[in-house]
């Protein structure tokens, strides 16, 4: 039978599994081991298995006008404890400086007066938003659930490449990723200790229900979704069903008089908090958009009332600005008092005229990206453009520096992933999600790893052919925990026999309601271009994440 691992080839990146040809990491040892005697016909099989399970489920993704399976490699990646402690303070950290950051700009404006932030790097921000001026939230949190991307660099340290902080998505993976692994890859479970993350929807609960204006104390909260024809649907109608509280679209809620009601078949019902996957622009037609039809009309005014809280908060989105990005560093010194514990990617600003010639002079060797892009749009990596797409770079880049950044391209960390029936190293990142309820940032331990399938692709978001894995937060040594595996709930020092735990070919995963038709009604039309029109912003983390890698 031949080795899984007899031909596979170390790449130009960090490899997180092997320090050196056939020596698998500490990390990865029982991962190594449990995965060398199988066959590449059985790994198939139980790779297909997954694929199933996942189709029946629908959790799908379509490529290039073709359905199919959202596509989890077998092989997870794992991160070891001390590494997840770093990684957990540090996306803790940012997420801290940033709504210090927030509160300031649409409050007293003191960092731009300080000139830590240039104002004119705030104002020309497409998502500042002046309409949310003055909203103070009740508990003092506007980034309620925070998603931060990140990549390990040549010598395997984390770095940052983004922040999202308006409606970042791509949780419900992390959790349906682990269900689904969990029944094709048992024995590594029963071997190895590793974190949970079940805990997700309940930790967002608490945070939301905290958050709830002055005076609530049981307060309703509901999960606004643009509707069944946006791409993370999957994932608002699991979190809505994982938290007990109701989905809602912008026509099943009404706000008169500053109050914000759900309508029900008992009559109208207050509601409280609003956990939103509505992006900012289609939020509310009296401040935003006119024509948005899958909004509520009057809710900015309500929150500024204080009688509803929305969360995340409106206006965040300046803080996932990529010039800002580059700014985040500064904000941790100024708000915190504190050196960054993650690193940024190196990053070039283009507006000062000496660094623009410098770029425009090295375009070949970096990485260009639009400030506001979403969904690996406008992203140039110059070591795999044409001549002729560096010119019109360089064309765009001059008329508008303000709008673009570039990074140094960073040779991303990889994982054996299988291709075909054999394991291949690719290049992966890293997006753990944090939840913020006003005492305490909690980090989910894990995080939805995407994987980049295409040999040598840097880039790792969907619609570019990538997958993902599932990402294992090894826990602390037995010592420090409870005898019994949160994960597995297996004990440790029982023995434990794989045959006695799911069989790899029988996946048993929860359902998600299936998403029901939207009524038409009057400019029905409008309401699913509306719907679909929101994943140029949502696509920056569920199906498609739009998130390019550099």
């Amino acid at each position: 039978m031949a080795d899984l691992f007899e031909d596979y080839r170390l790449g130009p990146g960090w490899d997180e599994m092997f320090g050196a040809p056939g020596m698998p990491r500490e990390t990865y040892e029982a991962l190594h081991a449990t995965l060398q005697p199988l066959s590449s016909v059985e790994l198939r099989v139980r790779a297909e298995v997954l694929a199933r399970a996942f189709l029946d489920q629908g959790i799908t993704f379509a490529l290039k006008g073709v359905e199919g399976p959202f596509p989890l490699d077998i092989v997870p990646r794992i991160i070891a404890a001390g590494e997840w402690r770093v990684v957990e303070a540090g996306v803790a950290q940012r997420v801290k400086a940033l709504e210090a950051f927030l509160a300031d700009i649409y409050g007293a404006g003191q960092v731009l007066a300080d000139g830590v932030v240039p104002r004119r790097v705030v104002v020309t921000s497409a998502h500042f938003h002046r309409e949310a001026a003055g909203i103070s939230p009740h508990n003092g949190v506007r980034i309620h659930v925070a998603g931060v991307d990140l990549v390990r660099d040549e010598e395997g340290a984390f770095r940052v490449l983004e922040d999202n902080v308006r409606v970042p998505s791509g949780v419900s993976y992390v959790m349906e990723n682990r269900r689904a692994m969990a029944h094709v890859l048992p024995e590594v479970f029963a071997a190895t200790r590793i974190q949970p993350v079940e805990s997700y929807p309940g930790e967002l609960l608490r945070a939301l229900r905290a958050a709830a204006p002055v005076g609530i104390t049981d307060p309703t909260v509901v999960v606004l979704t643009p509707g069944v024809h946006n791409s993370a649907y999957f994932e608002h109608a699991l979190l809505a069903r994982e938290m007990g509280v109701e989905l809602v679209e912008g026509r099943d809620l009404v706000c008169v008089g500053n109050e914000v009601a759900m309508r029900t078949t008992g009559g109208e019902q207050r509601v409280d908090v609003i956990y939103r996957r509505i992006d900012d622009e289609f939020l509310d037609p009296v401040h935003f958009r006119a024509d948005s039809v899958i909004g509520v009309a009057g809710l900015l005014n309500a929150a500024r009332a204080g009688r509803v809280t929305i969360a995340n908060a409106v206006g965040n989105g300046v803080a996932d600005d990529k010039l800002l990005y580059s700014y985040v560093p500064d904000l941790i010194r100024y708000y915190l008092g504190e050196e960054p514990t993650l690193s940024n990617v190196e990053t070039y600003r283009l507006e000062d005229p000496d660094v623009l010639d410098h770029v425009l002079d090295q375009l070949d060797r970096l990485v260009c990206k639009p400030v506001d892009g979403s969904g690996g749009a406008g992203i140039v990596i110059g070591s795999q453009a044409s001549d002729s797409e560096l010119a019109e770079l360089r064309t765009r880049i001059t008329a508008d520096p303000r709008g673009w950044i570039a990074q140094r391209e960073v040779a991303l960390s990889m994982v054996p992933t299988l291709i075909g029936n054999r394991l291949r190293a690719r290049h992966v990142d890293l997006r753990p999600f944090a939840v913020n309820d006003g005492q305490r940032v909690s980090v989910l331990p894990g995080g939805l790893t995407r994987v980049a399938l295409p040999e040598g692709a840097l880039v790792v978001n969907s619609s570019q052919g990538g997958g993902s894995k599932d990402t294992w937060i090894l826990a602390e040594p037995p010592s420090e925990l409870s005898p019994v595996d949160l994960s597995t709930g297996i004990d440790p020092a029982e023995p434990v026999d794989p045959a006695e735990l799911s069989e790899p070919d029988a996946p048993v995963l929860p359902r998600v309601p299936t998403p029901r038709s939207p009524d038409p009604g009057p400019g029905g039309g409008q309401v699913a271009e509306q719907q679909q029109q929101q994943q140029q912003s949502t696509r920056d983390a569920g199906a498609d994440q739009g998130w390019s890698r550099c």
